[in-house]
């Protein structure tokens, strides 16, 4: 089994400054978007992985920071080598205006 370019090669280097990076600067999970517990250590299956946003296999790149995001390990798992559309949707126009697409009606007042 080949080693993937983030464990070896020129990658792995930028693959730990980064991974540093990330461990300092986000909080949250890149993929359900829940906090994520940084004492927590593998096996644990809530502790913070660094998910590749697009897998290498389907072209990421192995270290490019933007393509890197913190995960839970479960998370990350369960996403596996899938991609995700992350393209936001623009509001549809009906009429002559823009109406939300969905209304907190517990909070609703008249």
């Amino acid at each position: 089994m080949a080693l993937r370019a983030d464990r070896q090669g020129p990658h792995r280097v930028a693959f730990d400054k980064n991974r540093k990076i990330l461990l300092k600067t986000q909080n949250t999970c890149g993929i359900c978007g829940k906090p994520i517990d940084k004492r927590l250590k593998a096996p644990d299956p809530l502790s913070p992985v660094v998910d590749h946003i697009v897998p290498i296999n389907k072209g990421g790149h192995p270290s490019a920071i933007e393509n890197l995001q913190l995960a839970h390990w479960t998370c990350n798992r369960q996403k596996s080598d899938k991609l995700f559309n992350t393209i936001k949707e623009e509001p549809k126009v009906l009429g002559n205006r823009n109406l939300p697409k969905s209304i907190d009606w517990a909070s609703y007042t008249s």
